[in-house]
């Protein structure tokens, strides 16, 4: 695999595991440096992935809300007034859990 098809695909695994899509970035970063590739590019790909991830997070969090009288909204109205009642108590302590799987990109959301 040539340099730049390893920092494509790192820099699309980086992305989707920041995103809600279930994904490890971590393992492929190590096989692509085990395989000689040059690590600041790997780097560099892995770091830009993960950012924008986290930037699709923050914008789907952040706009998503107006589409809750949606039928095929994921969420209940309960269930977002129980998230909310759950947030106003626990607020940014509960962020520290970010790096959960299965939980942890919701609570970001």
């Amino acid at each position: 695999m040539s340099p730049l098809a390893a920092c494509a695909s790192l820099f699309a695994a980086a992305f989707a595991a920041a995103s809600l899509l279930p994904a490890q970035s971590e393992a492929l970063l190590l096989l692509f440096i085990q395989q000689g590739h040059p690590v600041g590019w790997l780097l560099l790909a892995a770091s830009l992935g993960n950012v924008l991830g986290s930037v699709l997070n923050w914008w789907t969090g952040r706009w998503i809300d107006r589409f809750r009288h949606r039928r095929w909204f994921p969420a209940s109205p309960e269930q977002l007034a129980r998230a909310e009642r759950w947030y106003a108590r626990w607020g940014h302590w509960s962020l520290l859990l970010s790096w959960l799987p299965v939980v942890g990109d919701p609570l970001c959301v």
